[in-house]
């Protein structure tokens, strides 16, 4: 391969990609907090039943 081809190629898909994992990572995070959120919550409310 050229290294022009292989420049472009990873400037096409590898840039996106990492973009797309590092915002899963980030956002894997704040899912759990609300995940947390959410059960205490549930359990508020049963002990309030």
């Amino acid at each position: 391969m050229e290294m022009p081809l292989i420049v472009t190629i990873l400037g096409n898909f590898g840039f996106p990609v990492m973009i797309a994992i590092y915002l899963l990572i980030r956002f894997e995070k704040r899912i759990e907090n609300l995940t947390e959120a959410i059960t205490r919550l549930q359990q508020a409310m049963k002990n309030k039943l």
